[in-house]
Parts: C-alpha cells; sequence; structure tokens
C-alpha cells in the first residue's frame, strides 16, 4: 500500500469514527470501537482478528496452551492499566524481545487501545515468520467496556489510558482515569 492510499484509507475512517462520536447516547462508545474495528479489519484484512469473547474463552481454558498477551502502547498507558499478565512492547518494535524466549509457534495475541497499533505489529509480525498471531479486535476499551479485569502493578484497577481526547469517548465514562492522570 503507498503512503497515498494509507492515507486516504485511514482519513475514510476516521470521517466515520467522527460521525459515531458526533452523535451522543450510551451507545456511543460500542458504535465508535465498531467503526473502528471495520477499518482496521479493511486496513489490515491479513491479521487474524479475535474477539474480546473469544479471547475470555481461551483465558479461561485450562486444557490450551495460553496465549502471549502483548500490549503495543505506550509506557504511560500500559502503566494504567494493562490485561492481567500481559507484557509490553514498543509500538514500532520490529521482533519481539529476545529475552523473551517465545517460540514460533507460540500463541500471541497483541493488543493496543482500539486495534489499529496491534494490528500494525501482528501484521510484521506474520511476515517475520511467526504463524500463530492474532489482534485482540477493539483491543482493551473492547475489553475493559465489556467489563474485563485490567491491572497496573499486578493490582486490578478500573481505569483505562484514552490514549487521546478524541478516543477517549470509546471509553464507557467510568473507565476513564482522571484528567491529571492522563
Amino acid at each position: 500500500m503507498t503512503f497515498r492510499q494509507f492515507s486516504a484509507c485511514f482519513a475514510a475512517g476516521w470521517m466515520a469514527i467522527w460521525s459515531v462520536l458526533a452523535a451522543r447516547g450510551e451507545d456511543a462508545p460500542e458504535r465508535g470501537l465498531n467503526s473502528m474495528k471495520a477499518l482496521v479489519r479493511k486496513r489490515f484484512p491479513s491479521v487474524r482478528q479475535l474477539s474480546v469473547g473469544e479471547l475470555d474463552a481461551w483465558l479461561s481454558q485450562t486444557n490450551r496452551p495460553k496465549p502471549l498477551l502483548v500490549d503495543v502502547r505506550t509506557e504511560k498507558e500500559f502503566s494504567t492499566s494493562h490485561l492481567p499478565g500481559a507484557r509490553r512492547l514498543d509500538p514500532g518494535a520490529r521482533k519481539l524481545p529476545a529475552d523473551w524466549k517465545v517460540g514460533a509457534g507460540t500463541p500471541i495475541v497483541f493488543y493496543c487501545s482500539v486495534g489499529y497499533r496491534s494490528s500494525q505489529l501482528a501484521e510484521r509480525a506474520a511476515r517475520s515468520g511467526w504463524t500463530n498471531t492474532y489482534n485482540l479486535e477493539g483491543s482493551i476499551f473492547e475489553w475493559a467496556n465489556d467489563g474485563h479485569p485490567v491491572e497496573a502493578d499486578g493490582k486490578p484497577v478500573h481505569v483505562v489510558h484514552p490514549y487521546n481526547d478524541t478516543f477517549s469517548k470509546l471509553l464507557k465514562p467510568e473507565l476513564l482515569p482522571s484528567p491529571s492522570k492522563r
């Protein structure tokens, strides 16, 4: 995809999100996330998308190897909260750290705020030979909006970093940290 094609796709996606966010109401976060998920699926058709429900079911299974959960948000976003047991990887990373000692067939679920940055990394990982990679569709925003646990420093918390003011509208208001912690 050329830069011009990418820019056109990204602009179209933002227009869809802005139109959803302009409409107020309790279902605005869900509608906004659904628009973002459609944009991610269109932009990253080769990336396998794993729903929040599918990940929740997978994590509760005792007879299936647990996936490595990889958070590709910034340090500040990760320190606010993350999925229990997740490891953080810089969004611009080209590969997994060698000290993680992860085999090429290990199931890896990447996530970010809404799925765009994590889909980029999942796509790069697949091109590098990782055969069992997924993007968590809707990422931590949908995970938390649906009532699933998040943690910070090994303890449960009830907030998620909003990424920015626009994206904060994709989170339920009760999940937003105080403005001084954003």
